[in-house]
């Protein structure tokens, strides 16, 4: 189940930005008035890249925030950190 949700993830962050992409390129090729609405999309879709890249550099932060968290207060209970050795600082 975990996978199938993975595939569709990646479909949704990839997938969306390619098909706008291809339909940029696609209006590009037509030529006349399509074209500058072909540059459009393609910006459009290199945006949405660019978004979902921020969204997820955005959660991988909150992680490591948790993570760091979660240590200080593990020192706050025993007086040393926890993947340090036993000798209390």
């Amino acid at each position: 189940m975990r996978g199938v949700k993975r595939v569709g993830l990646a479909a949704v962050r990839y997938g969306i930005p390619l098909a706008m992409a291809i339909a940029g390129i696609v209006a590009l090729a037509h030529g006349g008035d399509a074209a500058g609405f072909g540059v459009l999309i393609i910006g459009f879709a290199i945006i949405v890249l660019l978004l979902n890249a921020l969204f997820r550099l955005s959660v991988a932060s909150n992680h490591e925030r948790d993570e760091e968290e979660r240590a200080r207060d593990y020192y706050e209970r025993h007086g040393r950190w926890p993947d340090g050795g036993d000798e209390p600082y």
